[in-house]
């Protein structure tokens, strides 16, 4: 008689792989179904929004004199030949500029040329049959006197056009300025109001502050003159600088406290 013996089996490197994977199978479950009752528990914000919340804004104006002065000069010319045509508004250019940088003052008269263009002009009938050009010319500052008087004396170039606006400097004062008086009525406002829901203060949830006026309009004055018809010559551009509005504002929400 033969007696069988029987032997447990071992595992192979198979049947571990198998196992390791089960196990982190329900490992993975695990966590996950903690982290979905820990989600399901954590309050909303959104159903819980801040109480005594009041919205409000205010602003601040400034009238003030515009203190810069922008002068463009400008001239076309018209011909059969590109060359010509091009040759003619260089020289127009040139002599325009000599006149302009005698009175040049960095900070005070800035001068700077403009667009220089030549355009070929074309028959009814299709075809080029002759050229036109425009140059430009530019001068700005805030010495009004000396620019008034180079209006005069630029006789090659044409007024296009008169503007003022307010300086860089000037600009960035008077936001400064009106900023300042703006936050500060935001402010009086706010506590003002909360002591009249019976609150004893506020403390500020969010805030924008912006500032908007003519700084960076299109020009407040402006002129238009025809080809032609520019000051006689030494004869100084009358100009009389206007006023312009810069206002500035404060928008925002604050939590009124006991």
């Amino acid at each position: 008689m033969t007696l069988w013996t029987l032997q447990p089996l071992r595992p192979g490197p198979a049947l571990r792989r198998w196992r390791g994977l089960a196990m982190a199978c329900a490992l993975g479950v695990g966590v996950a179904g903690a982290a979905g009752t820990a989600q399901a528990q954590a309050p909303s914000v959104a159903a819980n929004p801040p109480l005594n919340v009041m919205s409000l804004s205010a602003t601040a104006t400034a009238e003030v004199t515009m203190d810069m002065l922008s002068i463009t000069f400008s001239t076309t010319r018209d011909g059969t030949d590109a060359a010509t045509v091009q040759s003619q508004l260089k020289q127009a250019l040139d002599a325009a500029l000599a006149e302009a940088r005698k009175l040049a003052k960095p900070g005070q008269v800035d001068v700077r040329t403009g667009n220089f263009s030549l355009n070929p002009r074309y028959a009814q009938r299709g075809g080029i049959n002759g050229w036109q050009g425009t140059v430009q010319l530019q001068v700005e500052g805030r010495d009004m006197t000396a620019i008034s008087q180079m209006a005069g004396r630029i006789t090659t170039l044409s007024i296009a056009q008169v503007r003022h606006g307010l300086s860089r400097e000037l600009r960035e004062k008077v936001e400064a300025d009106t900023t300042a008086q703006a936050i500060g009525r935001f402010r009086e406002r706010a506590l003002a109001q909360a002591q009249l829901f019976g609150f004893a203060g506020y403390t500020i949830r969010e805030v924008a502050v912006g500032t908007d006026g003519q700084t960076g309009a299109p020009p407040v004055m402006a002129m238009q003159m025809r080809v032609g018809a520019s000051p006689a010559a030494e004869e100084a551009l009358p100009v009389q600088a206007g006023k312009t509005t810069v206002t500035s504002s404060v928008n925002g929400s604050v939590v009124m406290t006991r």
